[in-house]
């Protein structure tokens, strides 16, 4: 059982944006060799950055604060999008991985903009 001790990790997008991040960064690791390094380190950092931006968003106590980070979150998401379009276009993911990955950021995308609404 996992403690709750902050807001945001009580936030259902932010459990699904952890629950991408345990599947796609371990992947990433796994395929390093095979992967451009500079593609991994950016999908990385992008993933990353989804989920520290909306903890640091729903740490703000005022709306703009909270939308701004809330805004930066979801660019986070988009760079993920972009590089996963990337890869595949590659071949170095297949369409049923960028598939996967895409359904997930997509759903994290629309959640994030309804806390962006709703900030």
């Amino acid at each position: 059982m996992e403690l709750e001790a902050f807001d945001f990790q009580k936030l259902t997008v932010y459990q699904r944006i952890r629950s991408l991040n345990k599947v796609l960064l371990p992947f990433l690791y796994q395929k390093l060799i095979q992967l451009d390094p500079y593609l991994v380190d950016q999908l990385k950092r992008a993933s990353l950055s989804a989920a520290l931006n909306l903890a640091e968003g729903t740490g703000r106590t005022s709306s703009a604060d909270k939308k701004r980070f809330y805004v930066m979150s979801r660019s986070s998401v988009y760079e993920c999008v972009a590089l996963l379009d990337t890869l595949v276009d590659t071949r170095l993911i297949s369409p049923a991985q960028f598939s996967s990955y895409l359904n997930d950021y997509t759903e994290i995308s629309k959640m994030l903009y309804a806390l962006y609404k709703k900030a």
